[in-house]
């Protein structure tokens, strides 16, 4: 799902209110986590999960073409744990089949390497 998607969605639950209203309400909301994270602060959001930022020290890494030695300097990341409910809804899901990624697999999207 995509913003636009979650906007209309919402939208669409809540007919008295306006679609511009409901795009507001969610870009701020977005906002204000992103502007939470900035901070170094965590945000809760109870039942869903916690946001939270995470620091990768400095390192040397590879130049994967020339395997010549990289300076990668620390960088901070955001980091997502889910909450208990979310978890356990997950596990209780009828996901198709189609729709479920394997750990093994992971995310091959614009992987051109077999073609």
């Amino acid at each position: 799902m995509i913003k636009s998607e979650l906007v209309a969605r919402l939208a669409q639950a809540n007919p008295h209110l306006y679609q511009r209203d409901v795009e507001r309400i969610v870009s701020t909301i977005f906002d204000e986590i992103s502007a939470a994270l900035a901070r170094g602060d965590r945000v809760e959001l109870r039942g869903f999960g916690a946001f939270s930022v995470k620091s990768r020290p400095a390192r040397t890494g590879r130049n994967p073409r020339t395997g010549a030695p990289v300076h990668v300097d620390e960088k901070f990341v955001p980091f997502f744990k889910t909450g208990k409910e979310l978890r356990e809804r997950l596990n209780n899901a009828d996901i198709p089949e189609g729709k479920l990624l394997s750990m093994q697999e992971g995310d091959d999207e614009g992987d051109d390497s077999e073609d």
